[in-house]
């Protein structure tokens, strides 16, 4: 029997991305793309990726779905994880979804995962690295009706179970879940695999299936936000450096220590 486990996979700014080139549009909000440095998938999701592909490794059946939501997806970043083994790849592409927030987010993969599935597993890497909130998957979960684990570095299918390691503080939990169910995978997992030739090769004859709003039975009317941002903005450093110097690395750190105590430092 064939195991269908969808990906959830987004499309984000490059985090390698030079802080100097890293720029915002305070009037709307938004963060303006670099010239020159194209997206890419968020590396946590190529966590669940791998973590999919790992399965398959190990002997198991199983048919690999990677979904996104947005717009202006540029398709050398999407590929990815079709070059890394993944056998499709869904995009809800829409204009309305350029800049939709986590709850929207939610209701449009939802709409897509019920419109394309069933499926076994719902995998999504911890968080995403532009925004850092790790909202969706959870939400996602809430949504379905279905079990979550979160942060889950091990995991093996076993029947109509799949068993589980859960990063903790102090070392990992064992946990057991039902299929269905919906899996945060964290970075513990370790490194995604590099696409070969081969999987790059085999990526470029692959088209997406494309999704539109309309298609879920969706209108931007029903992506209202649930939450407000009301500034983005780079904070300013304004940092002040005093050397202090001495003879020698004695009398420098005396001097040292004479300031701190003058700032009522130590």
């Amino acid at each position: 029997m064939t195991v269908r486990i969808v990906v959830l996979a987004k499309q984000v700014p490059d985090p390698e991305t030079p802080p100097s080139q890293f720029k915002i549009d305070e009037s709307t909000n938004t963060v303006i793309p670099p010239n020159g440095v194209p997206p890419v998938v968020n590396g946590f999701d190529l966590n669940a990726v791998e973590a999919a592909l790992l399965l398959r490794d190990a002997g198991a059946d199983v048919e690999i779905t990677v979904l996104s939501v947005g717009s202006d997806f540029v398709m050398d970043a999407m590929k990815k994880p079709l070059a890394m083994g993944a056998d499709r790849l869904v995009l809800v592409d829409d204009s309305g979804l350029g800049n939709i927030d986590s709850a929207a987010t939610v209701k449009v993969l939802a709409a897509a995962i019920e419109k394309d599935g069933p499926y076994d597993l719902i995998l999504g890497g911890r968080q995403a690295s532009d925004w850092d909130q790790a909202h969706v998957t959870l939400g996602l979960a809430e949504v379905l009706g279905l079990p979550l684990v979160s942060l889950v570095q091990k995991l093996e299918l076993d029947g109509d179970s799949v068993s589980l390691q859960r990063v903790i503080p102090d070392g990992y939990q064992t946990i057991t879940a039902p299929v269905p169910s919906v899996l945060t995978i964290t970075n513990e997992l370790g490194e995604s695999r590099y696409p070969n030739l081969r999987g790059i090769m085999q990526a470029s004859r692959k088209k997406p299936e494309v999704f539109s709003l309309a298609d879920l039975g969706l209108s931007s009317d029903d992506l209202a936000p649930k939450l407000e941002l009301r500034k983005l903005y780079i904070p300013e450093s304004n940092k002040q450096v005093e050397l202090i110097e001495g003879e020698d690395e004695a009398d420098s750190g005396k001097k040292l220590a004479l300031r701190l105590r003058e700032e009522k430092l130590i």
